[in-house]
């Protein structure tokens, strides 16, 4: 990830009156790097005008972003801190105090990134590193990936250090009508389950940034519980979500993209702090009753 972060896109005393004006900033250090045009940092406010506060995706950080188009000349993130934070009008993670603004040249260059972001964000220690670095240096160091996740399996601990549920461990296969009766009785849970489709949908606006972001949250999760060979999890927008809803078993996003959403059909959890793999963690063990 620092290689998509210099030192050029890394701005520790910002000043901005709003949200507009905090995005603005964040948008100008892409340009300084050299990744986009100002034009790009018009589509980033367009977006949130349009789709809401989405992009404030964990208490005091917000990660704005736009569809990739010809002002992007290559993938990058810039690091926002401003020395007053600012509010963007999500309802329980306001006032922002970090902006990481997202320029992706094409609709995969930057997935690395983000899973390495959000396996970054997740993790209180360096989460603290980042919103207390003193120099673009240490904002880098502290963006650097960290190491490999350990292999996918049976696990004593689960996200946010719950206790693994003694069907996640491989021996209960969520993607079948058996596996998720399995989940449900080996807990004691008396709820009647249905056949998983085997397909959970994260949302957002564009279906670029934050979605992929919580995508990423949630398949540390399903790691940790070794179900990711069981489950799928798949990005999206909120026009393709509407049609899709029917496949999968259910939908994360963000209060705001859910309100755009109404009633697809299928189960929605509205995920507040998508760095949270407790509260990720939680919303799984609803939908599947383990």
């Amino acid at each position: 990830m620092p290689t998509l972060v210099d030192t050029r896109s890394v701005r520790l005393h910002a000043t901005a009156s709003d949200w507009r004006e905090a995005i603005r900033e964040a948008g100008d250090a892409l340009v300084a790097a050299g990744a986009c045009a100002s034009s790009y940092t018009e589509a980033m406010i367009r977006s949130v005008e349009e789709h809401g506060p989405y992009i404030v995706l964990s208490p005091g950080l917000a990660l704005p972003h736009a569809r990739p188009d010809n002002s992007v000349t290559r993938t990058a993130l810039s690091y926002v801190r401003l020395t007053s934070p600012v509010a963007f009008g999500h309802e329980t993670n306001d006032p922002v105090r970090v902006v990481m603004a997202l320029a992706a040249a094409d609709g995969t260059a930057h997935l690395r990134a983000l899973a390495d972001l959000a396996t970054v964000l997740a993790d209180p220690q360096r989460r603290h590193r980042l919103d207390n670095a003193s120099t673009p240096a240490e904002v880098l160091d502290a963006l650097r990936p960290p190491q490999a996740r350990p292999p996918a399996g049976r696990s004593t601990e689960a996200a946010g250090g719950t206790d693994s549920p003694e069907g996640a461990d491989g021996e209960g296969d969520p993607g079948t009508a058996e596996g998720t009766a399995d989940a449900s009785s080996s807990t004691g849970s008396t709820e009647t389950t249905v056949a998983s489709t085997g397909l959970v949908l994260t949302v957002c606006g564009n279906g670029l940034g934050t979605s992929l972001f919580l995508k990423n949250t949630l398949e540390q999760v399903l790691d940790t519980w070794g179900w990711l060979p069981y489950l799928r999890v798949e990005a999206t927008d909120t026009i393709s979500a509407r049609g899709r809803a029917k496949d999968a078993d259910l939908l994360l996003t963000s209060g705001a993209i859910a309100q755009a959403l109404g009633d697809p059909g299928t189960p929605v959890e509205v995920i507040e702090d998508f760095t949270s793999l407790t509260e990720v963690d939680a919303a799984l063990r609803r939908t599947y009753a383990v």
